[in-house]
C-alpha cells in the first residue's frame, strides 16, 4: 500500500499573500521594516526570525502577537485552495494520506473548512513534534501514525525545508507550485494541477503516466 503526505501552505492552500500581510502587520506593530522582516521570515522559523529582526524583544511576546494575527487571518483572510487540490484529496483513500504542516491544527482545519477541502485522519502539526522541518521527524511521525514504511510514502512539497525533511525521512519527494525544481526533488511539477494524475497513480500503485519532470 502506498501513502501520500502533503505539506499545506504553498502546496494545497495558497497562503502567500496572507503570510506576507501577517508579517507586514507584525513588523509595523513592532516598528520594524516590513519588507526586511518578511524576507527573513521566508527563510527561517518564527523564533529564529525574532532573534534576527528583534533581538531586544521578548520572543514569547513576539510569538503571541504573531499567533493572534494568524488566527485573525484564518477567520477573515481571503485565500483559496490550489487548482486540483479538492479533486485530488477527495479521490485518495481514507487512511492513505496525511497532512504535515509547520502551522497549527486549528488553523489548518479553519482554512480547509473555508475552502471545502477534506481533512484526513492524520494531521501532524507544529505542536505534535519537537523538531520541525527540515528535520525528518514530522514526516516520520505521520508515516508511523498511518502505519506506513517511509519507503512507501510520497511527500508533496513546495518549499526547500519540506523537501529536505522528506528526503531525510527516506521518502519519495515531489515538488509542486514552483517555477523551477527545488534541489533534491525526485520529480518537479510547475503546478499542483499538473501533478494530480501522477499522485493518484502513485497512491494506487500504478505506473506513473507522465515524464520525470513536468512543468
Amino acid at each position: 500500500m502506498k501513502y501520500v503526505l502533503f505539506d499545506v501552505d504553498g502546496t494545497l492552500i495558497d497562503a502567500v499573500a496572507n503570510q506576507r500581510l501577517v508579517w507586514r502587520t507584525w513588523a509595523q506593530q513592532h516598528g520594524l521594516d516590513p519588507d526586511e522582516v518578511h524576507q527573513v521570515a521566508l527563510r527561517t522559523r518564527p523564533m529564529e526570525t525574532f532573534a534576527r529582526v528583534a533581538p531586544d524583544q521578548d520572543p514569547r511576546e513576539c510569538l503571541a502577537a504573531l499567533h493572534e494575527l494568524e488566527d485573525h487571518d484564518v477567520r477573515s483572510g481571503v485565500y483559496s485552495a490550489y487548482d486540483g487540490a479538492s479533486e485530488l484529496l477527495s479521490a485518495l483513500r481514507p487512511g492513505a494520506w496525511a497532512l504535515v504542516t509547520s502551522n497549527y491544527e486549528h488553523r489548518v482545519r479553519g482554512r480547509f473548512a473555508r475552502t471545502g477541502l477534506p481533512v484526513p485522519e492524520v494531521l501532524v502539526d507544529a505542536a505534535a513534534v519537537e523538531e520541525g522541518k527540515p528535520s525528518p521527524v514530522p514526516y516520520l511521525r505521520a508515516a508511523a501514525r498511518l502505519g506506513a514504511a517511509p519507503g512507501d510514502c510520497l511527500v508533496v512539497e513546495d518549499a526547500p525545508s519540506g523537501v529536505r525533511a522528506g528526503l531525510r525521512a527516506g521518502m519519495t519527494v515531489w515538488g509542486v507550485n514552483a517555477p523551477v525544481p527545488v534541489d533534491g526533488v525526485h520529480r518537479h511539477f510547475g503546478t499542483l494541477r499538473a501533478a494530480v494524475r501522477d499522485i493518484l497513480a502513485f497512491a494506487s500503485g500504478s505506473p506513473s503516466p507522465a515524464s520525470p519532470n513536468t512543468s
